[in-house]
């Protein structure tokens, strides 16, 4: 027996029902300011990409390196590094984004980066 779900409700259309709908209806549908706009910041980030990846190999702890390239390089998410490099969700967490010590953030791959990306001058924002 199928329970009844509220979240969940599927709509049939007919053929002519879908053919009101324009290609800009569609959730994906990208403006050509939206298609421009994501081509500079590719552009950008390939411009920037071989010195952020320099800078990971360079400030980086053996360990913080591992757990960025396999997050940002690789697409992993926190359970699958945990589980890959043998240690806690936990720990991925705290080598990328720092924890908690006396009332304040430290440590973290990201902070580190971010810091020495300003040092030279790298923006981390869209603009490249």
């Amino acid at each position: 027996m199928t329970r009844f779900n509220p979240d969940f409700w599927e709509v049939t259309l007919a053929s002519q029902g879908w053919e009101r709908f324009s290609n800009q209806d569609a959730l994906w549908h990208e403006t050509s300011d939206d298609v421009e706009a994501r081509s500079a910041r590719s552009h950008s980030a390939a411009r920037l990409w071989p010195e952020v990846r320099a800078l990971v190999r360079e400030i980086l702890t053996d360990r913080q390196r591992e757990v960025v390239e396999l997050t940002f390089f690789e697409g992993l998410n926190q359970r699958q590094i945990a589980e890959r490099l043998a240690i806690s969700q936990q720990a991925v967490s705290e080598h990328l984004y720092g924890k908690a010590r006396n009332g304040r953030n430290v440590g973290g791959a990201i902070r580190k980066l971010r810091k020495a990306c300003a040092k030279r001058g790298i923006r981390w924002d869209n603009g490249g």
